[in-house]
Protein backbone atom coordinates (compact mmCIF):
# COMPACT_ATOMS: atom_id res chain seq x y z
CA UNK A 1 0.00 0.00 0.00
CA UNK A 2 1.37 3.67 -0.85
CA UNK A 3 1.53 5.94 2.41
CA UNK A 4 0.01 9.12 0.96
CA UNK A 5 0.30 11.92 4.01
CA UNK A 6 -1.41 14.76 3.25
CA UNK A 7 -0.97 17.97 5.09
CA UNK A 8 -3.12 19.53 7.81
CA UNK A 9 -5.51 21.84 6.52
CA UNK A 10 -4.77 25.48 6.76
CA UNK A 11 -7.61 26.81 8.23
CA UNK A 12 -6.74 25.09 11.61
CA UNK A 13 -2.96 25.49 11.35
CA UNK A 14 -2.38 28.18 13.54
CA UNK A 15 -4.66 26.82 16.18
CA UNK A 16 -3.59 23.45 15.84
CA UNK A 17 0.23 24.77 16.70
CA UNK A 18 -0.18 26.53 19.70
CA UNK A 19 -2.43 24.27 20.98
CA UNK A 20 -0.10 21.01 20.33
CA UNK A 21 2.63 23.51 21.76
CA UNK A 22 0.47 23.96 24.85
CA UNK A 23 -0.41 20.01 25.36
CA UNK A 24 3.57 19.24 24.84
CA UNK A 25 3.83 19.89 28.61
CA UNK A 26 1.45 17.52 29.47
CA UNK A 27 4.53 14.84 29.74
CA UNK A 28 4.03 11.99 26.87
CA UNK A 29 7.11 10.06 27.34
CA UNK A 30 9.27 8.78 29.40
CA UNK A 31 11.83 11.68 29.96
CA UNK A 32 8.70 13.67 31.05
CA UNK A 33 8.31 14.73 34.93
CA UNK A 34 5.99 13.85 37.02
CA UNK A 35 2.61 15.99 37.12
CA UNK A 36 2.94 17.05 40.85
CA UNK A 37 -0.85 18.19 40.67
CA UNK A 38 -2.21 14.34 40.41
CA UNK A 39 -3.98 13.62 43.13
CA UNK A 40 -3.38 11.10 45.97
CA UNK A 41 -6.06 8.67 44.91
CA UNK A 42 -4.91 8.82 41.15
CA UNK A 43 -1.54 7.86 42.46
CA UNK A 44 -2.61 4.81 44.73
CA UNK A 45 -4.61 3.60 41.84
CA UNK A 46 -1.13 3.44 39.94
CA UNK A 47 -0.81 6.52 38.05
CA UNK A 48 1.38 7.82 36.24
CA UNK A 49 2.32 4.72 34.81
CA UNK A 50 5.13 3.97 32.92
CA UNK A 51 4.49 1.36 29.24
CA UNK A 52 6.98 -0.33 27.42
CA UNK A 53 6.26 0.43 24.14
CA UNK A 54 6.50 -2.25 20.91
CA UNK A 55 10.03 -0.12 19.70
CA UNK A 56 11.67 -0.58 23.34
CA UNK A 57 10.83 3.13 23.93
CA UNK A 58 8.53 4.16 26.95
CA UNK A 59 5.88 6.13 27.13
CA UNK A 60 4.73 7.69 30.59
CA UNK A 61 0.82 7.94 30.74
CA UNK A 62 -0.52 10.34 33.42
CA UNK A 63 -3.80 9.00 34.24
CA UNK A 64 -6.62 6.48 33.21
CA UNK A 65 -7.22 7.51 29.69
CA UNK A 66 -10.69 8.64 29.34
CA UNK A 67 -10.54 9.41 25.18
CA UNK A 68 -8.02 7.17 23.28
CA UNK A 69 -7.48 7.91 19.62
CA UNK A 70 -6.72 4.49 18.26
CA UNK A 71 -4.68 4.82 15.01
CA UNK A 72 -4.86 1.88 13.84
CA UNK A 73 -8.25 0.28 12.67
CA UNK A 74 -5.95 -3.60 13.48
CA UNK A 75 -5.74 -3.02 16.76
CA UNK A 76 -9.29 -0.72 17.53
CA UNK A 77 -11.42 -4.34 17.71
CA UNK A 78 -9.36 -4.96 20.63
CA UNK A 79 -9.81 -2.34 22.35
CA UNK A 80 -13.51 -2.05 21.80
CA UNK A 81 -13.49 -5.96 22.74
CA UNK A 82 -13.39 -4.94 26.30
CA UNK A 83 -14.92 -1.79 26.62
CA UNK A 84 -11.93 1.06 26.12
CA UNK A 85 -12.75 4.17 25.84
CA UNK A 86 -12.24 4.71 22.06
CA UNK A 87 -13.59 8.06 20.75
CA UNK A 88 -12.02 7.89 17.10
CA UNK A 89 -10.65 5.69 14.79
CA UNK A 90 -8.48 4.92 11.66
CA UNK A 91 -10.25 3.37 8.98
CA UNK A 92 -9.30 0.19 6.70
CA UNK A 93 -7.45 0.97 3.53
CA UNK A 94 -11.10 1.00 1.86
CA UNK A 95 -12.08 4.01 4.28
CA UNK A 96 -14.44 1.73 6.46
CA UNK A 97 -14.52 -0.07 9.53
CA UNK A 98 -13.92 -3.44 9.99
CA UNK A 99 -17.36 -5.18 9.37
CA UNK A 100 -17.14 -7.22 12.08
CA UNK A 101 -16.86 -4.44 14.85
CA UNK A 102 -18.48 -1.63 12.92
CA UNK A 103 -21.71 -1.87 14.07
CA UNK A 104 -20.13 -1.72 18.12
CA UNK A 105 -18.00 1.76 16.94
CA UNK A 106 -21.40 3.03 15.48
CA UNK A 107 -22.91 1.84 19.06
CA UNK A 108 -20.31 3.73 20.75
CA UNK A 109 -19.93 6.75 18.65
CA UNK A 110 -16.85 6.23 17.42
CA UNK A 111 -15.47 8.56 14.54
CA UNK A 112 -13.84 7.35 11.77
CA UNK A 113 -10.58 9.34 10.98
CA UNK A 114 -8.86 8.51 7.88
CA UNK A 115 -8.12 5.41 5.05
CA UNK A 116 -5.24 3.32 6.13
CA UNK A 117 -2.07 5.21 4.79
CA UNK A 118 -3.61 8.71 5.65
CA UNK A 119 -3.23 10.88 8.48
CA UNK A 120 -4.79 14.09 9.66
CA UNK A 121 -2.98 15.69 13.05
CA UNK A 122 -5.84 18.22 13.39
CA UNK A 123 -7.93 15.51 12.99
CA UNK A 124 -6.16 13.94 15.84
CA UNK A 125 -6.37 16.58 18.52
CA UNK A 126 -10.14 17.89 17.50
CA UNK A 127 -11.25 14.46 20.06
CA UNK A 128 -8.59 15.96 22.37
CA UNK A 129 -7.28 12.39 23.67
CA UNK A 130 -5.49 11.73 26.82
CA UNK A 131 -3.86 8.38 24.75
CA UNK A 132 -3.23 7.87 21.53
CA UNK A 133 -2.85 3.96 20.13
CA UNK A 134 -0.28 3.30 17.09
CA UNK A 135 0.67 0.21 15.27
CA UNK A 136 4.48 -0.51 14.91
CA UNK A 137 4.26 -2.28 11.39
CA UNK A 138 1.34 -2.52 8.93
CA UNK A 139 -0.30 -0.16 6.20
CA UNK A 140 -2.20 1.67 8.91
CA UNK A 141 1.30 2.37 11.22
CA UNK A 142 1.56 6.28 11.47
CA UNK A 143 5.60 5.38 13.31
CA UNK A 144 6.88 8.30 11.36
CA UNK A 145 4.60 10.40 13.44
CA UNK A 146 4.95 9.51 16.68
CA UNK A 147 6.76 12.65 17.22
CA UNK A 148 3.86 14.98 16.05
CA UNK A 149 1.72 12.53 18.15
CA UNK A 150 3.39 12.70 21.34
CA UNK A 151 3.15 16.07 21.07
CA UNK A 152 -1.09 16.19 21.39
CA UNK A 153 -0.75 13.53 23.98
CA UNK A 154 0.45 10.21 25.40
CA UNK A 155 1.10 7.73 22.43
CA UNK A 156 1.88 4.45 22.59
CA UNK A 157 3.51 1.39 20.11
CA UNK A 158 1.92 -2.06 19.63
CA UNK A 159 2.58 -4.75 17.28
CA UNK A 160 -0.31 -6.50 16.77
CA UNK A 161 1.51 -9.01 14.13
CA UNK A 162 2.71 -12.26 15.18
CA UNK A 163 0.18 -12.45 18.26
CA UNK A 164 -3.14 -13.34 19.20
CA UNK A 165 -5.88 -10.63 19.97
CA UNK A 166 -5.78 -12.24 23.25
CA UNK A 167 -2.13 -10.87 24.23
CA UNK A 168 -2.56 -7.72 22.27
CA UNK A 169 -5.49 -6.94 25.03
CA UNK A 170 -3.59 -7.63 27.86
CA UNK A 171 -0.62 -5.58 26.70
CA UNK A 172 -3.72 -2.61 25.98
CA UNK A 173 -5.65 -3.42 29.09
CA UNK A 174 -1.93 -1.98 30.93
CA UNK A 175 -1.66 0.84 29.10
CA UNK A 176 -5.34 1.91 29.91
CA UNK A 177 -5.93 1.01 33.06
CA UNK A 178 -8.02 -2.21 32.04
CA UNK A 179 -6.19 -4.57 33.07
CA UNK A 180 -9.12 -6.68 34.86
CA UNK A 181 -12.10 -5.59 32.37
CA UNK A 182 -9.59 -7.54 29.64
CA UNK A 183 -8.38 -10.40 31.48
CA UNK A 184 -12.44 -11.01 31.58
CA UNK A 185 -12.91 -10.99 28.08
CA UNK A 186 -10.01 -12.78 26.97
CA UNK A 187 -11.18 -15.35 29.72
CA UNK A 188 -14.58 -15.60 27.91
CA UNK A 189 -13.43 -16.21 24.99
CA UNK A 190 -10.85 -18.86 25.85
CA UNK A 191 -13.70 -20.75 27.45
CA UNK A 192 -15.84 -20.46 24.45
CA UNK A 193 -13.20 -21.86 22.28
CA UNK A 194 -12.58 -24.30 24.51
CA UNK A 195 -16.33 -25.73 24.34
CA UNK A 196 -17.10 -25.00 20.83
CA UNK A 197 -13.64 -27.93 20.76
CA UNK A 198 -15.81 -30.16 22.52
CA UNK A 199 -18.87 -29.69 20.19
CA UNK A 200 -16.83 -30.77 17.03
CA UNK A 201 -15.16 -33.28 15.19
CA UNK A 202 -12.27 -32.41 13.96
CA UNK A 203 -11.34 -33.82 10.11
CA UNK A 204 -8.00 -36.59 9.61
CA UNK A 205 -4.90 -35.05 9.18
CA UNK A 206 -3.37 -31.51 9.06
CA UNK A 207 -4.93 -28.33 7.93
CA UNK A 208 -3.96 -25.21 6.42
CA UNK A 209 -4.39 -21.34 5.53
CA UNK A 210 -4.52 -19.62 2.28
CA UNK A 211 -4.88 -15.92 1.00
CA UNK A 212 -5.55 -17.61 -2.24
CA UNK A 213 -4.79 -14.76 -5.88
CA UNK A 214 -4.25 -17.14 -8.25
CA UNK A 215 -1.53 -17.78 -10.69
CA UNK A 216 1.11 -14.87 -11.03
CA UNK A 217 0.60 -13.72 -7.98
CA UNK A 218 1.85 -13.90 -4.32
CA UNK A 219 -0.41 -16.77 -2.26
CA UNK A 220 0.54 -16.14 1.37
CA UNK A 221 0.02 -18.86 3.64
CA UNK A 222 0.01 -19.01 7.45
CA UNK A 223 2.86 -19.87 9.58
CA UNK A 224 2.06 -21.89 13.06
CA UNK A 225 2.14 -18.45 14.77
CA UNK A 226 -0.49 -16.54 13.10
CA UNK A 227 -3.60 -15.41 14.76
CA UNK A 228 -6.08 -18.08 12.30
CA UNK A 229 -3.52 -20.98 12.78
CA UNK A 230 -3.49 -20.44 16.82
CA UNK A 231 -7.11 -20.43 16.88
CA UNK A 232 -7.89 -23.15 14.66
CA UNK A 233 -5.06 -25.10 16.74
CA UNK A 234 -7.54 -24.16 20.34
CA UNK A 235 -9.98 -25.76 18.00
CA UNK A 236 -8.44 -28.95 17.71
CA UNK A 237 -6.86 -28.41 14.32
CA UNK A 238 -3.12 -29.71 13.36
CA UNK A 239 -1.43 -26.81 11.49
CA UNK A 240 1.08 -27.38 8.63
CA UNK A 241 3.72 -24.92 8.41
CA UNK A 242 4.76 -23.69 5.21
CA UNK A 243 8.59 -23.61 4.14
CA UNK A 244 9.93 -20.59 5.53
CA UNK A 245 12.15 -20.80 2.08
CA UNK A 246 9.72 -19.79 -0.23
CA UNK A 247 9.31 -16.41 1.32
CA UNK A 248 9.23 -14.51 -1.52
CA UNK A 249 9.61 -10.75 0.70
CA UNK A 250 12.40 -9.07 2.17
CA UNK A 251 11.74 -9.80 5.77
CA UNK A 252 10.68 -13.11 7.17
CA UNK A 253 7.36 -12.42 9.55
CA UNK A 254 6.39 -14.70 12.19
CA UNK A 255 2.52 -14.71 10.94
CA UNK A 256 2.44 -15.16 7.14
CA UNK A 257 5.00 -16.77 4.13
CA UNK A 258 4.29 -15.24 1.02
CA UNK A 259 4.69 -17.61 -1.67
CA UNK A 260 4.88 -18.77 -5.07
CA UNK A 261 1.60 -19.69 -6.44
CA UNK A 262 3.58 -23.15 -7.80
CA UNK A 263 4.20 -24.01 -3.92
CA UNK A 264 0.59 -24.13 -3.14
CA UNK A 265 0.88 -27.96 -5.26
CA UNK A 266 3.55 -29.16 -2.62
CA UNK A 267 1.28 -28.89 0.18
CA UNK A 268 -0.10 -31.65 2.17
CA UNK A 269 -3.02 -30.97 4.49
CA UNK A 270 -5.97 -32.44 4.11
CA UNK A 271 -7.96 -29.50 4.93
CA UNK A 272 -7.83 -26.01 3.76
CA UNK A 273 -9.39 -22.72 4.52
CA UNK A 274 -9.62 -19.70 2.56
CA UNK A 275 -8.31 -16.89 4.01
CA UNK A 276 -11.22 -13.70 3.75
CA UNK A 277 -13.49 -16.00 1.89
CA UNK A 278 -17.12 -17.42 2.72
CA UNK A 279 -17.55 -21.27 1.07
CA UNK A 280 -18.21 -19.63 -2.53
CA UNK A 281 -14.96 -17.60 -2.71
CA UNK A 282 -13.21 -20.58 -1.91
CA UNK A 283 -14.26 -22.49 -4.95
CA UNK A 284 -11.59 -20.91 -6.98
CA UNK A 285 -9.28 -22.93 -5.13
CA UNK A 286 -10.89 -26.08 -5.08
CA UNK A 287 -11.72 -25.39 -8.79
CA UNK A 288 -8.31 -24.49 -10.05
CA UNK A 289 -7.03 -27.30 -12.06
CA UNK A 290 -2.96 -26.56 -11.22
CA UNK A 291 -3.89 -27.65 -7.39
CA UNK A 292 -6.24 -30.60 -8.47
CA UNK A 293 -4.22 -32.90 -7.02
CA UNK A 294 -3.53 -30.85 -3.55
CA UNK A 295 -4.90 -33.23 -0.79
CA UNK A 296 -7.31 -31.04 0.47
CA UNK A 297 -9.00 -30.29 -2.99
CA UNK A 298 -8.71 -34.21 -3.63
CA UNK A 299 -10.61 -34.62 -0.01
CA UNK A 300 -13.29 -31.60 -1.02
CA UNK A 301 -12.39 -30.24 2.14
CA UNK A 302 -11.69 -26.62 0.78
CA UNK A 303 -13.54 -23.93 3.26
CA UNK A 304 -13.57 -20.82 3.68
CA UNK A 305 -12.77 -19.36 7.03
CA UNK A 306 -14.62 -16.23 6.77
CA UNK A 307 -15.19 -13.06 4.82
CA UNK A 308 -13.60 -11.25 8.47
CA UNK A 309 -10.80 -13.65 8.97
CA UNK A 310 -7.78 -11.33 7.86
CA UNK A 311 -7.62 -9.21 11.31
CA UNK A 312 -8.41 -11.46 13.92
CA UNK A 313 -9.92 -9.87 16.85
CA UNK A 314 -12.84 -10.91 19.14
CA UNK A 315 -15.55 -10.32 17.39
CA UNK A 316 -14.06 -12.19 14.09
CA UNK A 317 -12.61 -14.93 16.22
CA UNK A 318 -16.17 -15.30 17.07
CA UNK A 319 -17.42 -15.48 13.69
CA UNK A 320 -14.62 -17.75 12.71
CA UNK A 321 -15.50 -20.49 15.91
CA UNK A 322 -19.00 -20.54 14.94
CA UNK A 323 -18.59 -21.16 11.73
CA UNK A 324 -15.91 -24.02 12.83
CA UNK A 325 -18.61 -25.87 15.06
CA UNK A 326 -21.97 -24.82 12.44
CA UNK A 327 -19.37 -26.82 9.94
CA UNK A 328 -17.66 -29.72 12.12
CA UNK A 329 -20.26 -30.08 14.66
CA UNK A 330 -20.48 -33.79 15.97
Amino acid sequence: MVHNFPSPARALAGVTVVAIAALATVGCSSTSDTDTSESATSQTEGWPRTFTNADGTTTKITKKPEAIVSTSVSVTGTLLAFDAPVVASGAGSSGEFFAQWADVADERDVANLWPAGKVDLEAVYAHTPDLVVVSATGADSLVEQIGELRAIAPTIVVDYGGQTWQELAATLGQATGLEAEAEQTVTAFDDYVQEAASKIQVPDGGANVISFNGAGESNPIARQDSAQARLLSDLGFTIEDPNPEWNTRSQLREDFIWTAYENLTTLTAETTFILSKDDAGAQAFADDPVLANVPSVKQGQVYGLGLNSFRVDQYSATEIVDSVVARFAK
